[in-house]
């Protein structure tokens, strides 16, 4: 056999070993973070609480205890992650929300919402209605092309009947 083929085969084999580990670490991380959520979970409660400001940024910056900052991973200290500043009761606080959430709560608002430790998991507004979420630029262009393709469209079927 010629040394290409040899090379190529040899590639081959290392690329499915590697995404044979990839798979099953995949599988072991989805495992471990279905448990770690549904522990979450059971430990929430309902609070109630008057958005100050949100911001995305270090958890250094944030606020949060030492403890908190050595306990999270190193990748994720360095990341910019969600971040509620907070007025429940007398007190100001900081916490940590989920990307849905902090996409879904404005400012100077008040809210109920799931919150395990200092990780808001779901919040609801409790006056007013929810916020639309804005628009990329990909998606008004997309919405132009639609609305461009309808008036071609109406534009034929007029030609069509008035034939």
């Amino acid at each position: 056999m010629p040394l290409l083929i040899k090379i190529l085969l040899i590639v081959i084999a290392v690329l499915l070993v590697l995404l044979v580990v990839l798979y099953i670490f995949g599988r072991k991380a989805e495992k471990k973070a279905d448990s770690q959520r549904k522990t979450m979970e059971g430990q929430s409660q309902m609070m109630s609480f008057y958005v100050i400001d949100k911001k995305k940024m270090k958890l250094s910056e944030a606020g949060f205890p030492k403890i908190v900052v050595e306990q999270t991973p190193k990748y994720l200290r360095r990341a910019k992650v969600p971040i509620l500043k907070v007025k429940v009761g007398p007190k100001v606080m900081s916490l940590m929300c989920d990307g849905t959430v902090f996409d879904s709560i404005l400012p100077k608002q008040e809210v109920k919402a799931q919150v395990s430790g200092i990780y808001v998991m779901s919040a609801k507004r409790i006056r007013g209605p929810l916020p639309e979420p804005k628009k990329t630029r990909k998606q008004l262009k997309e919405e132009k092309k639609a609305a461009k393709l309808a008036e071609k469209a109406k534009a034929e079927k007029a030609n069509a009947k008035s034939k």
